[in-house]
């Protein structure tokens, strides 16, 4: 499917998504303070609650509970609360506890480097092949422009270590292993990044696998076990939901030539193009730190997450005036998209089905379309 807009509408969407911006930056206040602090008492009351029912973990159900507690907490921490913290969702509420430039989450990777990577690179370059580096990670093929060599038959198997490990892929993401394979840049020049790496992840794994573990006592084990399960639990939740947001079918991708010299609208379209939003009750929309809305996270990236929900139907009537996708499906058709395309394109001659071909925008100069 094609879109033919004009530059005019094209300016014009990006007045109106605007004003839906500025009408929120406008009304923040108590209610979204009471929010995220509700979130941060819920998450630390999961973790307490989590690590106590470890101690006695010699019951299964209280090993399941408490491993349960410390997975949603875990899971609240870098979504809900990290992430959208790190985008500077509330600094507005000059908290240094909230401050993204101050925040550090609980997950291997630093905080300073996931800021570089996802706020400044991802959120900038949305989807343009050879800029966006989170278009397969530097690890899948995940779109056909990219080009097919024989690497990618192992698509599935990365795809799958990369969930599982999700946070480690996440931590090594800055680091460009695929430019350094490629002999774009050298490891002598990733010393920086590799100091404060091991700095976190030593940290992080200390914590995890041998503090708390001992400090239960003759429950090492089982407090380690329930730790790694709780790691596990995060990553393979945080790698479906991003997936989701980023290549289910229909999720356009745009070259460098596509997007010079961008007007404001025009990255705007760009954002709701490049994204897919998941649909859910309450609850799942918390889990996900409400990357199920990701279209109207790409568009509004510092705006509090809780809302939007509330501005997502404004969002989609402005997709239906100016004839743009607004691609949305439940849990279970977009993660099956998401994996139909990671077995697909591991083959030469896998390619998408015509229902699957992403919509495209046709730009028409103004001139031309009074002349018309």
């Amino acid at each position: 499917m094609t879109t033919r807009l004009t530059e005019k509408q094209i300016d014009e969407l990006g007045l109106e998504l605007d004003a839906i911006r500025q009408r929120v930056v406008d009304d923040l206040g108590a209610a979204d303070r009471d929010y995220i602090y509700k979130v941060i008492r819920w998450q630390r009351g999961l973790e307490v609650a989590g690590r106590a029912s470890l101690f006695l973990g010699f019951l299964p159900p209280l090993w399941l509970a408490g491993t349960a507690a410390l997975s949603l907490s875990k899971i609240l921490d870098n979504m809900e609360i990290g992430h959208n913290v790190m985008h500077g969702q509330y600094d507005w509420m000059r908290d240094p506890g909230l401050n993204s430039t101050m925040f550090e989450w609980d997950t291997v990777c630093p905080a300073e480097q996931w800021r570089h990577s996802h706020n400044y690179m991802h959120h900038t370059y949305t989807n343009i092949l050879g800029k966006d580096r989170d278009i397969g990670y530097g690890v899948l093929r995940i779109e056909e422009a990219q080009r097919w060599n024989p690497y990618y038959l192992g698509n599935p198997v990365y795809a799958f270590l990369l969930m599982v490990l999700f946070e480690w892929g996440v931590m090594a993401h800055d680091l460009e292993l695929e430019n350094i394979i490629a002999g774009e840049r050298t490891w002598a020049e990733t010393r920086s990044l590799r100091g404060q790496q091991w700095h976190k992840a030593s940290r992080q794994v200390l914590k995890d696998y041998l503090l708390f573990p001992a400090l239960s006592g003759p429950m090492f084990l089982s407090t380690l076990t329930a730790n790694a399960t709780a790691n596990l639990v995060r990553n393979l939740w945080a790698f479906s939901i991003i997936f989701c947001g980023h290549f289910p079918t229909g999720v356009a991708t745009f070259t460098e030539e596509e997007t010079e010299n961008e007007s404001r609208g025009a990255w705007y379209v760009r954002q709701m193009m490049g994204s897919a939003n998941i649909t859910g009750g309450k609850l799942f929309h918390i889990l996900s730190g409400n990357l199920s809305h990701q279209i109207e996270h790409h568009l509004f990236p510092d705006l509090p997450a809780r809302r939007y929900p509330q501005v997502a139907p404004e969002v989609r009537a402005l997709c239906e005036k100016y004839g743009l996708p607004y691609n949305a499906g439940r849990l279970s058709k977009q993660l099956g998209s998401v994996w139909g395309k990671i077995f697909r394109l591991a083959l030469p001659f896998g390619t998408r089905d015509e229902a699957g071909t992403p919509p495209t925008v046709a730009v028409v100069p103004d001139e031309i379309a009074a002349a018309a």
